[in-house]
């Protein structure tokens, strides 16, 4: 069924949750995905939206709350007891449960872990808190099936049958030898087909790709991506299988980069929401808005140093603005090719030299094309063939320029341990102004003899 939710739609929830109709509630939902209903939760005040998720069955509601921002769950939360959060945590698993702790005060934290009725659940939990989120061990969750080396066939699906109980999805079997060190993988498809009596030793991949708890989460997702993982075993330094990290944890964590690094781009600093206090929003844009506005006020101070040439040849007034956003379009362009190389860590083996070769070879082509195509447009409106030669050097110079700006930049700053993709775009943008205008005028001092 499709969810389509609509005004008129909230509003009759919220008449049934106002008259404590708990069948009718369940009623209406019990069609519904628990992400959908998670949008409609969004809807509610928080009253309400608490009596909602108290009248569904533990499991959806316990999917509604990992589905929640976190920002939303940490407020929502604070009007749950400890008990009727250890509820739902009891069945999340063992990373969701973290990342919902992690986000309590410590009291609570504790508070929940002494009260859950699975105590394997609270061992793993506690296992994971100590690691950070931007880890490999902060992704990974404990759930996993797993083989002894030992085992044949038929023992094994016995005890896959009571380790899978816990577990969700089931991507793959993990191999180890007595001492839990991760050996290979076996697929499902193997352990069926095979004689009940065949030894797991006989059966299993030796080759198998894994990840030590230490590796951050950004080397994670480039492996899964490079290989087309669908989970992938974490381990400690000994090689001992601690457990594993799913897909569906490596998209949050790309979508939460890519997000994080348009905000960046876009000059905003820290985590904003659009429903985030005018204060907040204020504090996360201001900043860099700042850096540029300074950016500007140079650059017309600049433009003030040639005021005399101006008023030789005041049609080189017309064509400032072109030379500006030109060179500041090609220079953020550049850095944003320079900033998806060093965040994927890839392409990233080539020499300087190499990459600003390439660079001046893309800038020449873009280059020549735009000023052929602003000489012809002088001419076509009458202007001077010199002004019209002053415009298409200057443009074609400002093109290299910023190409260089927007390659160095970005990778001087990565260097120097600034986010390169907040502060490049202030920086190529006052740096390409003040080199274009500066080129510009040279140009025409020298063309044009002012």
């Amino acid at each position: 069924m499709n969810f389509e939710l609509t005004k008129e739609y909230v509003e009759h929830i919220e008449e049934l949750i106002e008259l404590k109709n708990r069948d009718a509630i369940r009623a209406e939902l019990e069609d519904w995905y628990p992400a959908d209903i998670t949008q409609l939760l969004i809807e509610l005040e928080t009253e309400p939206a608490k009596y909602l998720i108290t009248q569904l069955d533990t499991q959806p509601a316990a999917e509604i709350l990992a589905d929640l921002d976190p920002n939303d769950r940490k407020e929502f939360l604070k009007h749950f007891t400890s008990e009727e959060i250890s509820r739902y945590v009891n069945v999340f698993d063992s990373d969701d449960a973290v990342d919902l702790l992690n986000e309590q005060p410590i009291r609570i934290r504790e508070e929940v872990i002494a009260l859950l009725e699975d105590r394997e659940q609270a061992r793993f939990i506690l296992d994971l808190l100590h690691y950070d989120e931007d880890v490999a061990g902060g992704l990974m969750q404990k759930e996993l099936v797993k083989a002894n080396v030992n085992w044949n066939v038929n023992e094994t699906i016995e005890e896959l049958r009571q380790q899978a109980e816990d577990v969700g999805r089931v991507y793959t079997v993990y191999v180890v030898d007595d001492y839990g060190k991760l050996l290979g993988t076996l697929s499902l498809k193997k352990i069926v087909l095979a004689h009940k009596n065949t030894k797991i030793e006989s059966l299993y991949e030796k080759d198998v790709i894994y990840v030590e708890t230490y590796r951050p989460a950004e080397e994670v997702a480039e492996l899964m991506q490079r290989y087309d993982l669908d989970a992938l075993p974490v381990v400690n330094v000994q090689g001992k299988l601690l457990g594993r990290i799913t897909i569906d944890d490596v998209v949050d964590f790309i979508t939460e980069q890519a997000s994080s690094g348009t905000m960046a781009m876009a000059g905003i600093t820290g985590e904003v929401e659009v429903d985030d206090t005018i204060w907040e929003q204020t504090k996360a844009r201001l900043p860099w808005l700042l850096v540029g506005m300074m950016g500007g006020i140079l650059a017309a101070k600049f433009i003030s140093f040639f005021e005399g040439d101006l008023k030789m040849v005041p049609a080189m007034a017309a064509f400032i603005p072109i030379i500006g956003s030109t060179g500041g379009n090609v220079g953020i362009q550049t850095s944003s090719i320079i900033l998806q190389s060093l965040a994927e860590k890839s392409g990233m083996d080539d020499s300087l030299t190499q990459r600003l070769i390439r660079m001046f070879a893309v800038a020449f082509i873009n280059g020549i094309i735009i000023s052929c195509i602003v000489f012809g447009f002088n001419l076509l409106i009458g202007n001077e063939i010199k002004l019209a030669i002053v415009v298409s050097t200057a443009l074609l110079s400002v093109v290299f320029l910023a190409s260089f700006m927007g390659t160095i930049t970005p990778i001087f700053l990565n260097k120097v341990g600034i986010n390169p993709a907040v502060a490049s775009g202030p920086f190529i943008t006052t740096a390409n102004d003040l080199i274009g205008y500066g080129v510009y005028f040279g140009i025409a001092h020298v063309l044009l003899q002012l």
